[in-house]
């Protein structure tokens, strides 16, 4: 009988929420009928009445309607979890066999981009609804879900609305969020279901200010079917449904947000994952290294991942704004103003900055180089990249009180760097290790002290055959011995493969154009055939980057120039490394296309010479009888260091031979990061544009001796330079202009 009377309160509390909801929704109806009605026709009257009426059931605000929008939505995602409302397809590179983690399919022509899972988890399903439920926790991607609402649904159910904010991959595209109704519920057979949808209006949902740095997406009918088997555990289908708004990104971004593959990775797959995950942790299944227990670890992950992306978007309600951005930088350099900054809920270990945390970041596209090999390559050759000092500043910075910049102690990288393993997911896709770098003072007086420095590093994506899948590199410096609630000030690395579809155009981007993609959003007009993804790795990838520093107030224009310089370094440091490492041997940047021996260099290295005959009366490579590949061959090995610049408002370098790189301590594909004025000093400049009118009249100027420099600071001399105009051979228009500097050397 106290069952029976429990039970009956229950329900009986239940209907009175409801009543009280639907009170409300009408006392919300009389207010707002009232002002119109007073100058309403009385003709018009009835028809206003009986509209309303009609419509209140249905009305987004109502519970009733609430209740109506919950059932269309829970048949909706029921027929699409285990019927054929969508057109699905197996997921490419994910066969179903004895060591997968479930069964995977995208969509194959359907509106928006959708993805389904299917899988066996040894857990119950109220314990799986939980954790789903809890999107921040498994969907990196998410920034953060709010209930605003709850009540019950009536029939032992629950309906939620939801705010959801997710992060954008990149920095050039808006950010996404979510309203949503989410209704819970039991079937007759007993299973679990949990599904979700957006709700209509852009302009619904919380606070209009706090999600001005959105763009509204839509969820359309998705959610989680959870049946629990008799033996224990339970089988869970897995439906995302999302409507993206594509348009709202730059047309060569766009097969990124209309692919359901990536949909897939990032959410579908993740969430199966992830419950398989917490699944053998529970049971004892996995073995984590120094001692850490399984949910520290994870919590980590999960702080690198949130840190990174926080960096990546710079959200305003975060504390950051942009510094002296005009749209046309490529490095975007912002501030945070939080002055606290701890990374944890544990206020005991926060740091105080007096300044605040400094951001450098970049987006930029880059072309057949598999995600997964550059990103493996990153990790496991750090000093192709890195500068030790800039690690060393970094960790010496979350001391508080240590801030060394300007005039960092100098150390030496001895090229010893240690990778001790932490943990890994089940399919090894997620890696969560300690780097040590060994490093030692080049001080006379603490020379034998020893300056190691210690990166907390989480490694994703490095699985060539995963379709879709995201490649990260994220780390972020920590103290020897780092405790659980160890602050944390992640950077790193993020490449995505664009999804080509049949029929897309790939990038055909002109030598002038530079890496990042802020400069230039056009798909060029070469046609690319369909083929399988797997095998060609995704023709192109976007990569992000970014850095961050903490520093005092007194140094942020110091530091801002060397995140920025760094930053730079970092870029062409990579894109020397994707070149070298391009499996198909092509240069994998879009703007570098006159590597040595390709048809651009070729044509080229003609025009030069033949230019230089025709205004300078002399032969360049002093042998005429040269012809196709000999010339640039001729060229390439010249004494002399070979320059040529674009004709731009300011001139960027485009190519240069092996003595020019060599004077300028670049490489080829870094050097169209370097403009004309940047080599010279003040007096070279002035040189310079005295002859400039000279040499665009003649075609051709002597520059007397002087000094340039290299993008390393070094001074270089020169006993003479000339410059002249390089032609183009089919209609004589200006192409170029060229340098050759005479008998140069470092001073």
């Amino acid at each position: 009988m106290n069952k029976l009377l429990m039970e009956e309160n229950d329900r009986l509390q239940k209907q009175v929420s409801q009543l009280v909801c639907e009170n409300g929704y009408m006392k919300q109806q009389l207010h707002t009928l009232q002002p119109s009605a007073a100058t309403t026709d009385a003709s018009c009257d009835p028809v206003v009445s009986s509209s309303t009426t009609q419509q209140s059931m249905r009305d987004a605000n109502s519970p009733a309607g609430f209740l109506s929008i919950a059932e269309e939505t829970l048949a909706e995602f029921l027929s699409k979890a285990t019927g054929t409302a969508v057109d699905w397809v197996q997921m490419p590179g994910m066969k179903p066999g004895p060591d997968s983690v479930g069964i995977f399919a995208i969509s194959q022509s359907c509106s928006g981009v959708a993805a389904r899972a299917c899988g066996l988890v040894s857990l119950e399903p109220t314990k799986i609804a939980e954790i789903l439920k809890d999107r921040p926790s498994w969907f990196r991607d998410c920034r953060s879900l709010e209930v605003f609402t709850m009540f019950p649904a009536g029939n032992g159910g629950t309906i939620e609305l939801v705010y959801t904010q997710t992060y954008a991959p990149t920095t050039l595209a808006p950010a996404r969020d979510f309203w949503t109704l989410r209704y819970t519920t039991t079937l007759e057979n007993g299973s679990l279901v949990v599904c979700e949808r957006s709700l209509s209006g852009s302009g619904t949902g919380p606070n209009a200010a706090a999600a001005a740095q959105f763009v509204r997406a839509e969820m359309r009918p998705s959610g989680y079917l959870i049946r629990p088997c008799e033996g224990g555990g339970s089988i869970i289908h897995i439906v995302d449904h999302l409507n993206l708004e594509a348009w709202s990104v730059p047309e060569v971004l766009r097969p990124l947000y209309e692919s359901s593959k990536v949909v897939a990775q990032k959410m579908t797959i993740a969430a199966l994952r992830y419950i398989r995950q917490i699944a053998q942790e529970t049971s004892g299944e996995v073995v984590y290294g120094l001692g850490r227990q399984p949910a520290v670890l994870r919590t980590f992950s999960q702080r690198l991942s949130r840190g990174f992306n926080d960096a990546v978007n710079g959200f305003n309600d975060d504390g950051w704004s942009v510094l002296n951005c005009d749209g046309a930088e490529d490095v975007i350099i912002a501030v945070s103003s939080t002055k606290n900054f701890s990374g944890t809920s544990n206020p005991a270990s926060s740091l105080t900055f007096l300044g605040g945390i400094l951001c450098a970041k970049a987006s930029m596209l880059l072309q057949n180089i598999p995600p997964a090999v550059l990103v493996r390559f990153l990790r496991e050759h750090r000093s192709e990249w890195a500068d030790f000092n800039v690690d060393a500043y970094s960790a010496a910075s979350l001391k508080s009180g240590s801030y060394a910049y300007p005039g960092m102690r100098p150390t030496r990288f001895t090229g010893n760097q240690t990778i001790m393993s932490l943990g890994h997911t089940i399919e090894h896709q997620e890696m969560l290790e300690v780097i040590r770098l060994e490093g030692h003072s080049l001080a006379q007086e603490d020379a034998f002290a020893s300056r190691d420095v210690h990166l907390l590093q989480l490694c994703s994506g490095i699985d060539e055959n995963a379709v879709g899948a995201c490649s990260e590199l994220i780390f972020a410096p920590i103290d020897e011995m780092f405790p659980d609630d160890a602050p944390l000030l992640p950077s790193g690395f993020r490449i995505i493969p664009l999804d080509s579809k049949p029929g897309d155009k790939k990038d055909s981007m002109t030598g002038s154009q530079t890496l990042d993609l802020t400069s230039g959003f056009e798909v060029g007009p070469t046609t690319n055939g369909a083929r399988d993804a797997v095998s060609c790795h995704s023709a192109r990838s976007v990569l992000t980057i970014a850095f961050q520093f903490p520093f005092d107030s007194s140094l942020q224009d110091n530091v801002a120039i060397m995140a920025r310089q760094y930053i730079r370094s970092v870029i062409s440091s990579v894109q020397r490394v994707a070149m070298a490492i391009s499996p198909s041997g092509i240069n994998p940047a879009v703007g570098s296309k006159l590597s040595p021996g390709s048809p651009e260099a070729l044509t080229l290295a003609n025009w030069i010479c033949c230019s230089y005959s025709y205004y300078l009366g002399a032969e360049l490579l002093r042998s005429d009888s040269l012809i196709g590949e000999s010339v640039l061959k001729h060229l390439w090995h010249h004494q002399d260091a070979i320059l040529c610049c674009s004709l731009k408002s300011v001139p960027v370098f485009i190519f240069a031979n092996q003595a020019g790189l060599d004077m300028l301590e670049t490489t080829l594909v870094a050097l169209q990061d370097i403009t004309l004025d940047k080599i010279f000093d003040e007096s070279g400049r002035k040189a310079l544009f005295a002859d400039f009118a000279k040499l665009m009249q003649q075609g051709f100027a002597y520059l007397p001796a002087g000094i340039c420099m290299s993008t390393m600071g070094r001074h270089v001399s020169f006993e003479q330079a000339i410059a002249w105009k390089v032609l183009a051979e089919e209609d004589n228009s200006v192409h170029c202009l060229a340098f050759s500097f005479v008998n140069w050397s470092f001073v």
